[in-house]
């Protein structure tokens, strides 16, 4: 970047919606971050008030282009990176959603999949999404807010609303309802969109029943997205890059040759692996998707999402009130030998990758009199590594081995998990000097398309190792907690009542 210049990426999360701007150097200048409402109408169902997106959104872009401009750079560019599946329709004419916001973690279409998977439509959708039939993705979610909204279908046929994933809501009201456009990574977590065209695909569209009058133009993740409107943020500037979270995150982390792996734990834990370009059908339910479309060259990935990992920390906070931050779950798990036994599977809206079951719900095994709430804080954090593990497995049977994994996200800062999960994957882990890897991708985008950055080769010689953790536990040990990991798990999954 040059000297006198700044990105500011907005990263909309789950959770709370953050801008921070990047330095030259790829460091950060400024943070801004700000939670909001997690809505749950009912039993595997979770919302957002896209107003609450907007809002804080809003906020926390102007403190970070205002904390750039108190370190004495010019802000050039956004780039934008978002929890990606979550589904918003609104109306074009007034840009307000019709029904709140349908989170990625959301389970209430299951129904609907096991319908189309009865009738033989799986493996249509994989042949041409390189996704499975779940709730986890847009198009069921479209299809039921269409359905479930007075008179939708109607007012989508006349051209009236608009549907989009994050990053298109916040491009329609960031350049006053002049642009709808989404990026080619979060398009490819549809089910709507060929994974080898990157355009949307009229029979994806037949299946799920989703007008293409709703749909949003697709564009590289390296783009010309239109100019914030005046009114919004008190100027014009240009939004030059959008990825989906973790494919923005893949990007920060310099994932750029194939063989490249990162994982990435905030909310939830994906795994993102870099296979070229070439698209990799897996055999163990993992996902083939895209890693990043960069002048019109499509780079794909094997994905594994884990639905719940940090959501795990948050619920003993706010579920349980058994901690008051989630920086107390690392000297907690240190305080006690081992979990006592005990064994958490954080399965709140379902199992994700490989196992894809909506139906699964939490549940905790070995509980005894003797079991306090660090064995709990214990064992929350080693079913993220447990899950880690899960994810990797199926990529070993798939005939990926990778020999290192990169870490980003909230939960990368907690030394104890980095160590355990290095010990239960038995390969190195390696934690970068920047964690924000998500918004740094998009920042990277931005800067790419700006010309600040001349090549992918510019951003990664900007990453930088913090901490490498060996794996040191014994392998007796290592079985002997996956063993016990994998019963717990299939005890979650059988059916009661």
């Amino acid at each position: 970047m040059a000297d006198t210049q700044a990105v500011v990426a907005i990263d909309q999360g789950t959770t709370s919606s953050r801008a921070i701007a990047f330095r030259p150097d790829g460091s950060i200048v400024a943070v801004a971050q700000r939670e909001f409402r997690q809505i749950y109408p009912a039993s595997g169902w979770v919302e957002h008030d896209p107003e609450d997106i907007w809002s804080t959104t809003l906020a926390v872009t102007r403190e970070a282009i205002d904390g750039a401009a108190a370190a004495g750079l010019r802000v050039a560019a956004l780039g934008i990176t978002n929890q990606r599946e979550t589904t918003i329709v609104w109306d074009r004419a007034t840009g307000r959603a019709i029904h709140n916001a349908i989170v990625w973690q959301d389970r209430r279409t299951a129904g609907a999949c096991a319908r189309l998977r009865d009738d033989g439509i799986e493996d249509l959708v994989t042949d041409r999404t390189g996704l499975l039939l779940d709730p986890y993705f847009s198009a069921t979610k479209v299809a039921w807010i269409l359905d479930h909204v007075d008179g939708a279908r109607d007012r989508a046929a006349r051209g009236e609303l608009a549907f989009g994933t994050v990053d298109s809501f916040l491009m329609w009201r960031l350049t006053g309802g002049r642009v709808h456009v989404t990026d080619a990574t979060n398009a490819s977590r549809t089910n709507l969109c060929g994974l080898m065209s990157g355009e949307w695909d009229d029979e994806m569209l037949s299946v799920f029943q989703v007008p293409r009058s709703v749909l949003p133009e697709i564009r590289d993740c390296a783009a010309d997205f239109g100019e914030t409107d005046p009114s919004v943020l008190g100027h014009r500037l240009p939004v030059l890059g959008i990825a989906g979270d973790q494919q923005a995150a893949a990007v920060g982390q310099a994932c750029f040759r194939p063989g490249d792996i990162k994982s990435t734990y905030g909310t939830g834990c994906f795994v993102i692996l870099n296979t070229g370009d070439t698209p990799v059908r897996s055999n163990n339910r993992l996902l083939g998707t895209l890693c990043y479309r960069i002048a019109g060259r499509s780079t794909y990935a094997l994905e594994g999402a884990i639905f719940v990992s940090g959501a795990v920390v948050q619920w003993l906070r706010d579920g349980l009130g058994i901690i008051e931050k989630a920086a107390e779950t690392e000297a907690l798990a240190r305080s006690v030998e081992d979990t006592g036994g005990v064994y958490l599977v954080p399965a709140f809206t379902g199992l994700g990758a490989p196992f894809w079951d909506p139906e699964a719900r939490g549940a905790m095994f070995g509980l005894t009199r003797d079991t306090g709430r660090a064995h709990l804080a214990r064992a929350a954090l080693e079913a993220v590594a447990y899950q880690t593990r899960d994810l990797f497995r199926a990529m070993a049977e798939d005939g990926v081995k990778p020999g290192t994994l990169r870490v980003d996200g909230g939960m990368a800062a907690n030394d104890w998990l980095m160590q355990f999960l290095a010990d239960v994957l038995a390969i190195p882990v390696e934690r970068p000097t920047v964690t924000e890897t998500t918004a740094l991708g998009a920042a990277a985008l931005a800067a790419l398309q700006a010309g600040i950055y001349g090549s992918l080769d510019d951003v990664a010689a900007s990453w930088a190792l913090d901490r490498r953790f060996e794996p040191a536990m014994p392998p007796a040990n290592r079985r002997r907690l996956l063993s016990g990991w994998d019963a717990a798990v299939a005890r979650t999954r059988i059916r009661i009542g």
